[in-house]
């Protein structure tokens, strides 16, 4: 029996390849509490997804009619992680927008790779490149200092004052309003100030101690950037 999407506020996701990218995918759109259908040739990997989706295909041979007895069709979204075997992918590709997919999102492992998926009307991803380029952003620019993992979804972040930061006072800036982050201390000089006032101005070579969520210490990240 294929998979067949019911209507809600959810979107419902389908996943071809359950290498290390499209498991990890899986997984983590599992535990937000979306609707997802995996596909593999591997019986072992299908078979340890099977705890998180009761909707865990394998499929040894990747054609219009084998995708269309899963239910592929019925996704919102369809996200082709094949980076190994570049003609299945482009093949998966291929019959996801013939079967009128809403969203196509597909994995590239080159330029070359990536440029044919675009011309099939996917969008690409290069989750290892992409990876690498924010990894060798955060080294360079060591404005962010030190990570302390507080849970699985809370941080406290040493950071350097960024220049575009220097001169304001903390309500100006509000990364509280912004970012949904808290200031809890700075260190100025010698001094260490954890009475923080909203009135204090910033100066060059202050370090914050920030406390927030990692998805807005994301977001936060990318603006420093």
């Amino acid at each position: 029996m294929g998979f067949f999407h019911h209507a809600g506020k959810h979107k419902s996701y389908a996943i071809i390849g359950l290498g290390r990218f499209g498991t990890a995918l899986a997984i983590e759109l599992c535990r937000s509490g979306e609707e997802i259908l995996v596909l593999d040739s591997d019986e072992e990997r299908v078979n340890e997804l099977r705890e998180y989706t009761e909707n865990a295909f394998v499929v040894q041979h990747i054609d219009k009619k084998s995708l269309m007895e899963t239910g592929v069709q019925n996704c919102d979204v369809a996200i082709v992680c094949i980076g190994s075997k570049m003609d299945i992918s482009i093949l998966t590709t291929l019959h996801l927008t013939a079967l009128e997919v809403p969203r196509v999102i597909a994995k590239a492992t080159s330029a070359e790779h990536g440029d044919i998926l675009e011309r099939l009307g996917a969008e690409v991803v290069y989750p290892e490149r992409d990876m690498a380029v924010r990894l060798a952003k955060r080294l360079v620019s060591s404005k962010i200092l030190n990570y302390i993992e507080l849970s699985e979804k809370i941080d406290i972040s040493k950071i350097v004052v960024p220049g575009a930061f220097v001169d304001q006072r903390i309500i100006d800036v509000n990364l509280r309003k912004k970012y949904g982050l808290n200031i809890i201390a700075i260190e100025h000089g010698e001094e260490i100030i954890t009475n923080v006032a909203p009135e204090y101005r910033f100066a060059r070579g202050d370090v914050i101690y920030v406390i927030g969520n990692k998805v807005e210490f994301g977001e936060f990240e990318d603006a420093l950037l």
